[in-house]
């Protein structure tokens, strides 16, 4: 078990720490992007920066596994996240498939054999998101009044920790999201692996674009309390 530094609040200043770096490797993707706009010269130090970026997605998973040992509910209500950032989560997070509209609005000069295993991991992982849907309706069958969300709430805010029942579905809660953070992770991975090295720096960059610009348009949602038209992102 986690101990007791992994809380709401050091989990908080991690993450705000966190979106700090990810505006850090956006510059530099956006630096890489310019100079280095196609596969045509020597990219080794590109290899540098994927490396380290995807780095940095790592240790936000590692840290966010801990904290879900500790609270399961608190991770699928997470107060780091604005109001409308939770809106869009999909088991904790983003929904997998997301990734292959960043690939078709970042990456413009894919290859042929490029297109074709995207295309396939695309397939797979539509299957994937299937599954874990029915595994998460399968566990909130069991879970009786409240809406999902609202429930996670209740447990988080009340503390309520206790039961044998309870502890059978924090179980339960815990391994799908586990797959779903893996599913995340290995999509991604995947993807970096059929892309080139520009390529994926490219990629890198609209989502951490996309990111930040969703956590911005959920600090303004959430300060003015009104709807800025920050576009649709689902």
């Amino acid at each position: 078990m986690p101990g007791d530094d992994y809380n709401v609040d050091s989990f908080t200043a991690f993450f705000e720490g966190w979106l700090l770096r990810q505006q850090q490797y956006l510059d530099e993707l956006l630096t890489a992007t310019r100079r280095h706009p196609d596969d045509a010269a020597d990219n080794g130090d590109l290899d540098d920066l994927i490396s380290r970026t995807l780095s940095h997605y790592e240790e936000y998973y590692e840290k966010k596994s801990r904290i879900a040992q500790r609270d399961i509910f608190l991770v699928f209500s997470p107060t780091w996240f604005t109001t409308y950032e939770q809106s869009l989560l999909w088991i904790g997070g983003f929904r997998p498939g997301l990734i292959f509209r960043l690939v078709n609005e970042s990456i413009n000069d894919l290859w042929d054999d490029q297109v074709l295993r995207i295309g396939r991991l695309r397939e797979d992982v539509k299957v994937e998101e299937r599954m874990l849907n029915n595994d998460l309706a399968k566990i909130q069958e069991k879970v009786a009044a409240p809406p999902l969300l609202e429930f996670f709430r209740r447990q988080g805010h009340d503390g309520v920790t206790g039961g044998t029942e309870m502890e059978a579905l924090k179980a339960a809660f815990q391994s799908v999201l586990a797959s779903a953070d893996f599913l995340r992770r290995e999509t991604a991975l995947k993807v970096a692996e059929i892309l080139t090295p520009a390529q994926t720096v490219r990629f890198l960059a609209a989502v951490a674009q996309l990111h930040l610009r969703i956590r911005a348009c959920g600090l303004q949602k959430d300060a003015e309390r009104r709807d800025p038209g920050c576009g649709g992102v689902q």
